[in-house]
């Protein structure tokens, strides 16, 4: 007489904990294949290790695998394997486990609780198996421990209680049969009695698993007509790359496997095996790509790094594992030692992760300065693609620091296309430079266009250019390397004059100190100082900023997306030696309240602005200024007469029909102090004014 079935009530306060675990606990209800094929590699596991020492609990043969059966007709999903199994207090102790731990003590700690401490929590339950109850509407499990006769039935509906009762099992190991609910597409549930639903999930969460996991051979009756049935195979390939020694996998299957991971059907530029013992266990297999994904930068993009542990897939997308800006490293690391949570989508210590992260971290810039150093074509290819994703690391990964300055690369004045290293800088360095020089900007050519740069190019002094927003993190993060000092072109005050040129250059500040403080009032609203510059050998004016201001480019950063138009107050230095600006004070030495004077101070700082890229603070003033200063240009200007309809022989010398130098200044070759034409424009219109 067979056994009648034993009840065993949820108490009212576990109830609710289980709708928890069921409802809210996993992001994904296929998970709950994962969940179910784990535990049953698990009690393979646990049975080949007892079998150590008690070998009589392994039969002869025995070749351990985990079957799923599908069955369309009855709506069932069984999973079933040659485990341990468990005897019938196991299975009240361990399946039942949720059922035993109801108190209310309990239920409140997890109120209370929040985060990680939460998940801390629920994991003691070990109630991974109840989230077959997401899809499920009925779970009947059948165990046999091995070295016993006697089987075990436990069933429940997920609703108030469950039962035990007797039951009979022909070998060691346990069968889980799922009553599957209606599929519901919108709510995340897909026909599970579906041979293709069914290997997709397996190949996605479980293709590592040691033990072959086997979908039975297709019925004929089940195979629509003119189709040939599905044999019996395994759904896992059961030979994960990583856990193989390097020495024995090829190049084409680092990249088939890169490949299948990344969808990426270009090569990686290199691969990185490892492992690592001791206090944290953990296999690993990297990819540097050639080529970074499309959404590399926005702020949602997650890395394609995925996380194993014991061969079982646990996160596709692992975040913990390498610094934010490696996000563009590709590949898989498997860890026995990383303590999960029942849903295992969030790691509950974080102590073995940041060992892990650190020796994974080491591993890249280890091979990328292997890279740089012998093949610096392919590590010039990996720095167009993804050298701006470096570069945040200098802002935010403090501990590495010191190895990132190393590998960034720069473009500058030196040659148009020519990458260099922070190093091979200070190797080029002259006599006299003390400084690393770079100048910010959005293009390489509003950056060679400026004036700032002008004293720098006559001395023949390299000049980094920045031309990426993230290089304003990069310049405000380091501010020396090996000794020399990084100093912006445009910020600060430039002496680069010494000896006897400085102390002209000194004298000429005491003499043009009243012109100067007259253009300063004249600007206050714009600007909080006039002064002369040590960094102009050519044009009349450059707007430069304090040294612990925004550089322009930050500030054109920072104010995207505002409608406000606020600038900061800069620094306009003026070249003393040009023709405009000696005329200018001349004009002002004659007259301190000559309002022309005022109305080329915004004309020069109009004009600094417009040089720099930018527009000029008050465009409707400064077209009329400049429309004014056209006008009285025009009058000034000598008439020049007419050209010849036909090229006539070049007259002699004295020939009454030769062209005379001094009337025609801008085309004039002789005396070199001559000025040009604009220069001429400018001081006949300063004088004409």
């Amino acid at each position: 007489m067979a056994e009648q079935a034993q009840q065993f009530a949820f108490q009212a306060e576990v109830q609710r904990l289980l709708d928890l675990v069921i409802h809210s606990l996993y992001t994904d209800k296929e998970i709950f294949l994962r969940e179910l094929v784990s535990n049953a590699s698990d009690a393979i596991d646990r049975l080949r290790f007892e079998a150590l020492t008690n070998p009589e609990l392994l039969p002869d043969g025995h070749e351990p695998r985990i079957r799923l059966v599908p069955d369309k007709e009855a709506r069932t999903l069984t999973i079933d394997d040659d485990g341990i199994g468990m005897t019938r207090d196991e299975v009240v102790r361990n399946i039942g486990t949720i059922a035993r731990s109801g108190t209310r003590e309990a239920l409140e700690q997890l109120k209370d609780k929040a985060g990680e401490g939460a998940a801390q929590l629920i994991g003691q339950f070990g109630v991974g198996f109840y989230s077959s109850f997401m899809v499920a509407d009925r779970v009947e499990l059948v165990t046999r421990k091995a070295g016993t006769d006697e089987a075990v039935r436990w069933e429940s509906s997920g609703g108030g209680s469950f039962s035990v009762t007797e039951a009979e099992r022909d070998r060691p190991g346990t069968t889980i049969t799922l009553h599957l609910k209606p599929v519901d597409s919108e709510n995340g549930i897909e026909d599970y009695t579906d041979r293709w639903v069914l290997s997709r999930i397996v190949r996605q969460h479980a293709d590592f698993i040691t033990y072959p996991i086997i979908l039975p051979a297709e019925k004929p009756e089940e195979v629509p007509e003119g189709e040939t049935p599905q044999p019996e195979k395994p759904l896992n390939s059961m030979k994960p790359i990583w856990a193989r020694p390097p020495a024995e996998v090829t190049k084409d299957e680092y990249a088939d496997f890169y490949k299948q991971i990344s969808h990426d059907w270009s090569e990686p530029l290199e691969t990185i095996h490892t492992r690592g013992e001791g206090l944290v266990e953990y296999q690993a297999v990297l990819f540097i790509p050639s080529r970074g994904a499309a959404d590399l930068y926005y702020s949602g993009f997650k890395p394609n790094l995925r996380l194993y542990v014991k061969r079982m897939l646990v996160r596709e997308n692992s975040e913990e594992l390498l610094p934010r800006w490696m996000r563009w490293v590709r590949g898989a690391v498997d860890s026995p030692d990383l303590p999960l949570n029942v849903s295992r989508e969030m790691l509950q210590s974080d102590r073995h992760v940041r060992q892990i992260r650190r020796v994974l971290t080491k591993k890249v810039l280890d091979a990328l300065k292997k890279m740089q150093e012998s093949d610096r074509q392919k590590y010039e290819t990996f720095w167009r693609e993804l050298g701006r994703a470096v570069k945040e690391g200098v802002d935010s990964d403090f501990e590495n620091r010191d190895a990132l300055l190393g590998l960034l690369l720069f473009t500058s004045s030196r040659e148009a296309e020519a990458l260099g290293t922070l190093k091979e800088y200070v190797e080029r360095m002259p006599e006299g430079q003390n400084d690393i020089w770079y100048l910010t900007g959005s293009s390489r050519e509003q950056i060679e266009n400026s004036p700032a740069l002008e004293a720098f190019r006559d001395r023949g002094w390299e000049v980094l250019y920045l031309t990426e927003p993230v290089d304003e993190l990069v310049v405000q993060s380091v501010t020396e390397f090996e000794g020399k000092r990084l100093r912006s072109a445009g910020k600060g005050a430039v002496e680069l004059e010494e000896g006897e040129k400085k102390e002209s250059a000194d004298e000429k500040k005491k003499e043009f100190e009243p012109f100067l403080g007259a253009l300063q009032k004249r600007l206050e609203t714009w600007v909080k100082e006039v002064r002369l510059s040590g960094r102009l050998t050519k044009s009349p004016a450059v707007l430069v900023v304090s040294e612990h201001d925004y550089s322009p480019q930050l500030e054109r950063i920072l104010s995207q997306g505002r409608g406000d138009g606020v600038r900061q107050r800069r620094i306009l230095e003026l070249n003393a030696s040009h023709t405009l600006v000696q005329n200018l004070r001349r004009r002002f030495d004659a007259n301190p309240n000559d309002t022309v004077v005022g109305d080329y101070a915004e004309l020069l700082l109009g004009w600094s602005l417009l040089a720099e890229g930018a527009g000029p603070h008050d465009p409707v003033r400064f077209t009329q200024l400049v429309a004014g200063l056209m006008e009285t240009g025009l009058d000034a200007a000598p008439v020049a007469e007419a050209a010849p309809a036909e090229p006539a022989a070049e007259p002699e010398a004295d020939a009454p029909g030769a062209v005379d130098a001094d009337a025609h200044p801008a085309t004039s070759s002789e005396e070199p102090d001559t000025p040009t034409s604009d220069s001429a424009a400018e001081e006949s219109a300063v004088s004409a004014g």
